[in-house]
C-alpha cells in the first residue's frame, strides 16, 4: 500500500453535492467526495449504486443538475469534457474501445493535447512543426507502451489485443495527456490474473511518482492493495468512508453489499 505524499493535505479534486436525476430516479444524490493530492481513493459499492455515473460527472461525460466540482482549486462542474482533459484530468473506462485498425501506439498518440496539426493553417503554413510534434508525441507514446508493457505490440492493430492489454493500453493513452488525477473505472474487471498483477504494479509506480488516482473496483484484494482510503456509495448517496479494513467491518457496507441497498 503506498505511502501519502509529502504535501498531500489539500484536496487536488473535490465533489460536493452533486445530484444527477433521469427522470424521477437520482442516480447521484448529494454525493460528494475528496482526492487528496498523491493519494489513490477507492470509490466502492454495490453494483447501480451511481459509481460510474459520479465518475460521468466528474469527467464532463454528463452535467449535474446540482453540485460543484473543483480540479486544483478551479471550478470544473461547468466545462466541456476536453478542457477538463485539458486542466489535467484523465480517464478510463470500464470497457475500452480502441480504435481497432489503428496501431497500438497510434492509439496511444490520440490522446496528446494541443497538436498543431489539428487545425488547418498549420499543416500549409507550420509543417516543420507540425512534424517535429508528431515526432515527439510517437516517441512519447512509445515511452507509455513499454511503461505498460506492451511494446512488442506496438505496431500491430489493436484489435489483437485482449482485454486486460487493452486496459493497459487505454491506461497509456490517458497518460498521453499528462494529468494530474486519473480515474480509473474498474481496472481488474475481466482481466486475467497475470495481467491483473501487471496493472496493479503501473498504477503503484504512477502514485509513486506523484500520480493521484481515483479508482471504482469491486475486487477488494486490488482495493486492499491500492488505497489508503476508501469512499463507499449506495443508492446515489455517502455510505462511508475510511481504510479498506474500516469499511469491510463497517455494518452498513455489508447491509449494501448483501442486502440490496443498490437502487
Amino acid at each position: 500500500m503506498p505511502e501519502p505524499v509529502e504535501g498531500a493535505d489539500a484536496a487536488l479534486l473535490s465533489a460536493d453535492n452533486l445530484v444527477k436525476r433521469f427522470g424521477g430516479i437520482s442516480a447521484v444524490d448529494g454525493m460528494s467526495l475528496q482526492v487528496k493530492r498523491g493519494e489513490i481513493v477507492g470509490l466502492i459499492g454495490p453494483n447501480g449504486a451511481g459509481k460510474t455515473t459520479m465518475f460521468d460527472l466528474i469527467a464532463g461525460a454528463q452535467s449535474a443538475d446540482a453540485g460543484s466540482i473543483r480540479l486544483d482549486g478551479a471550478a470544473i462542474e461547468t466545462l466541456a469534457a476536453d478542457r477538463r482533459v485539458a486542466l489535467g484530468l484523465g480517464r478510463t473506462f470500464q470497457i475500452p474501445r480502441p480504435f481497432p485498425t489503428m496501431s497500438v501506439v497510434e492509439n496511444v498518440m490520440v490522446g496528446a493535447q494541443a497538436q498543431s496539426g489539428e487545425r488547418i493553417w498549420p499543416n500549409w503554413f507550420s509543417m516543420s512543426r507540425v512534424a517535429s510534434e508528431e515526432r515527439l508525441n510517437h516517441d512519447k507514446a512509445l515511452e507509455l507502451v513499454d511503461f505498460v508493457g506492451l511494446s512488442h505490440l506496438a505496431t500491430e492493430p489493436a484489435r489483437v489485443l485482449s482485454g486486460g492489454q487493452r486496459k493497459l493500453l487505454e491506461l497509456a493513452r490517458a497518460l498521453m495527456a499528462d494529468p494530474k488525477i486519473l480515474l480509473l473505472d474498474e481496472p481488474a474487471a475481466g482481466v486475467n490474473p497475470t495481467l491483473l498483477a501487471s496493472i496493479v504494479e503501473r498504477i503503484l509506480a504512477l502514485n509513486a511518482r506523484g500520480m493521484t488516482v481515483l479508482v471504482i473496483e469491486h475486487n477488494m484484494d486490488v482495493v486492499a492493495r491500492l488505497c489508503r482510503h476508501v469512499t463507499v456509495m449506495a443508492s446515489g448517496r455517502l455510505l462511508a468512508e475510511g481504510t479498506p479494513d474500516e469499511v469491510a467491518r463497517d455494518p452498513q457496507v455489508a447491509e449494501a453489499y448483501l442486502g440490496g441497498l443498490a437502487a
